[in-house]
């Protein structure tokens, strides 16, 4: 047989050529039968369909449509996030050029451990990085896999810089991701803030700092999860100047608005920060894995540094090689920062700040039209880019059950939020490209199947 060529040698681009047609043919099939933002039938056919392509995963002689056959069944059975009806998640739309520069990546297989694994993705990270850190106020950031992987960082930062003692201080509305990392590693049991409406209550932030011993973290949020609200943000940094508590602002959601100069206002404060929290596969449009952890001083990164002979030698480095380690505490690690840098130098901050505008804009669109519409309820105007409504006089039960009547038919997808002691759909519309008769149809197919 003949060896398959590899993607990275110079023969690479020809030999993906013909592979590359291959894919986004498949693609293009599995999308159009696929015909809607998710796979109807549930989990069941859709483990039965993925299960009839896969057959044998591992056969004595190989099947040169492998490619083909995969792909579009992967197509076929996956949720569209650039369907105007597929607005449960923070799920983004990948913006092409990002995926085509992901592209590269995969092809030329750099991995950020080494610098001579990565000499140029190395440099590119480090401007890359120290640049977005300067548009939210800081000094530097380290690239992450997302939300989860920052703000475990973000702890591990203030506990080596501030004793192991440090306790955490969140609202109620804060992201999972916080109070698991306190468990992870060994912290004190973080102490929950009320969040009344959906938002950290300053006046019990304060009463819970006074009363506290020192040293401790508070974490503000910028764009919950559940609907897209940010914490009063100056305030909770004064609170914290006043206390000598450390400030993390978990802005995975709500970060990107800084690129807008109509909505950047509503960060104000967060400069202010010890540690911030970005996802740019959220609200900057990037695949994944986009994530960062911006930090206001770069000395804090010294507790990352770590030492593995074969990769940063004490010699090499004192001969000028890069130390990489210190960037992360993975060891292989892909240079997820060429897709993001690509972006920025193609749309610029105006070009991603009237992205940004755009699904604020359809948000407070849709809101309006739940708002006028007799037979629904809305939570309240959107913040960013989450509305939350529930058909009006429907108890918690007929409100999951019609959004999870409408996955398995895969007409639309449809998040949930708990707030204010009761359910509600969740749309987080992150397609600047949808149109208003898309989000009018989005609220007619709910009301077409809530129960009468």
């Amino acid at each position: 047989m003949t060896l398959p060529p590899f993607a990275s040698s110079p023969e690479g681009p020809d030999a993906l050529r013909p592979l590359l047609d291959t894919v986004l043919d498949a693609l293009r099939d599995g999308g159009r039968a696929r015909g809607g933002p998710l796979p109807a039938g549930g989990p069941e056919a859709v483990a039965a369909r993925i299960a009839e392509a896969v057959g044998d995963v591992l056969p004595d002689e190989g099947d040169p449509d492998a490619l083909h056959t995969l792909v579009r069944a992967l197509a076929e059975g996956s949720a569209d996030p650039a369907d105007p009806l597929c607005a449960a998640h923070l799920h983004c739309p990948p913006l092409a050029v990002a995926t085509a520069a992901d592209l590269a990546v995969s092809a030329l297989n750099p991995s950020l451990d080494s610098w001579d694994q990565a000499p140029a993705a190395s440099a590119l990270e480090a401007v890359v990085t120290r640049a977005l850190a300067r548009q939210l106020g800081l000094a530097d950031a380290l690239v992450t896999t997302g939300g989860t992987e920052s703000n475990q960082l973000a702890l591990l930062l203030a506990r080596e810089t501030q004793g192991g003692g440090v306790r955490l201080v969140c609202g109620a509305n804060a992201h999972h991701s916080l109070t698991r990392a306190a468990w992870l590693l060994g912290l004190p049991e973080p102490v929950v803030v009320p969040a009344p409406g959906g938002i950290l209550d300053p006046a019990a932030l304060d009463d819970a700092l006074t009363g506290l011993p020192r040293p401790l973290l508070v974490a503000a949020t910028a764009g919950t999860t559940d609907a897209g609200l940010i914490d009063p943000l100056p305030e909770i940094a004064a609170l914290c100047s006043a206390h000598g508590a450390r400030l993390h602002i978990d802005a995975a959601y709500g970060g990107p608005l800084v690129f807008s100069d109509r909505h950047r206002e509503q960060l104000a404060g967060l400069e202010a920060a010890h540690t911030v929290t970005l996802d740019l596969h959220k609200l900057g449009w990037q695949p994944v894995a986009a994530g960062l952890l911006a930090v206001a001083r770069p000395r804090d990164l010294a507790v990352l540094q770590h030492r593995a002979d074969y990769l940063n030698a004490d010699d090499d480095t004192e001969a000028g090689l890069p130390d990489l380690l210190g960037r992360s505490l993975r060891t292989t690690r892909r240079p997820d920062v060429l897709k993001t840098a690509v972006t920025l130098k193609t749309l610029g901050r105006r070009g991603l700040g009237t992205m940004v505008d755009q699904v604020c804009a359809r948000a407070r669109e849709f809101a309006a039209l739940v708002q006028d519409h007799p037979g629904f309820e809305l939570y309240d105007r959107p913040v960013i880019s989450t509305v939350l409504f529930r058909p009006a006089g429907a108890d918690d039960d007929t409100v999951a059950a019609v959004r999870r009547g409408l996955l398995e038919e895969g007409r639309a997808v449809l998040g949930r939020a708990r707030l204010g002691g009761r359910l509600w759909l969740k749309t987080t519309l992150l397609n600047p490209h949808a149109r208003p008769d898309e989000l009018a149809h989005l609220l007619k197919l709910v009301e077409g199947s809530t129960p009468g």
